[in-house]
């Protein structure tokens, strides 16, 4: 067993919970209230805008063209690609995509791209793999587990949603699990440790950040 795949193992129930949260049944059932489609697209827009600039951070840290090229690429994938399910969330929601842009981040977003950015400023590039990850990671067997339950047809109210996760981000997924699998190889036992503490804690801001956007969370104090 790889070193992505234990990581993938231990973090299982994480993963099963994220499969079996309120917001992710609500894709699949076609059913989730506008306010909360609405505070996903704004949250995830700004999650997002922070994930490429730290896939800059990790080009500045990597030894080759081919590191180099991987980041390079997801970020093109997230500019003209990601924005595809953000436009059937809003096509549902009624509401158009450049309306919930530039919106303050909710206190789990908050967390988690401030987890992502010290690990990238402060860790190795192998420990910058292990905290991207779990965002490809569970995202693709979220589409994928969905697309075999559900079957959506074009009619189902997040058939692109489902569609463009299901296919699009695997590509992200497997290279940065075997880039993972690559550092891990020459990395000591203190490296791999960290490796997979960024990576459980990433699993599960993951399931947080679908808790943000269900219960609509905003600080306590306006």
């Amino acid at each position: 067993m790889s070193f992505a795949q234990e990581l993938r193992r231990q973090a299982d129930d994480i993963f099963q919970a994220i499969f079996n949260h309120p917001f992710v049944r609500g894709i699949a059932q076609g059913q989730l209230e506008q306010e909360q489609l609405i505070h996903y697209v704004k949250q995830d827009f700004e999650y997002l805008n922070a994930y490429m600039r730290i896939y800059g951070i990790a080009i500045s840290k990597s030894g080759s063209r081919e590191e180099m090229a991987v980041f390079h690429e997801q970020i093109g994938f997230i500019l003209n690609s990601e924005i595809h399910p953000h436009q059937n969330f809003c096509r549902v929601a009624g509401v158009q995509f450049e309306d919930l842009q530039g919106f303050p981040l909710a206190p789990s977003a908050h967390h988690y791209i401030r987890h992502m950015l010290t690990v990238a400023h402060e860790g190795s590039l192998g420990e910058i793999y292990a905290v991207l990850l779990p965002c490809p990671w569970t995202y693709v067997e979220i589409g994928q587990r969905l697309l075999a339950e559900v079957k959506p047809t074009p009619e189902h109210p997040f058939y692109e949603w489902i569609q463009f996760y299901s296919s699009r981000v695997g590509g992200a997924a497997e290279a940065f699990g075997l880039a993972l699998d690559r550092w891990a190889e020459t990395s000591n036992v203190l490296e791999r440790r960290k490796m997979k503490e960024h990576f459980l804690q990433s699993c599960q801001l993951e399931y947080q950040f679908w808790e943000m956007a269900y219960r609509l969370e905003e600080w306590p104090v306006r």
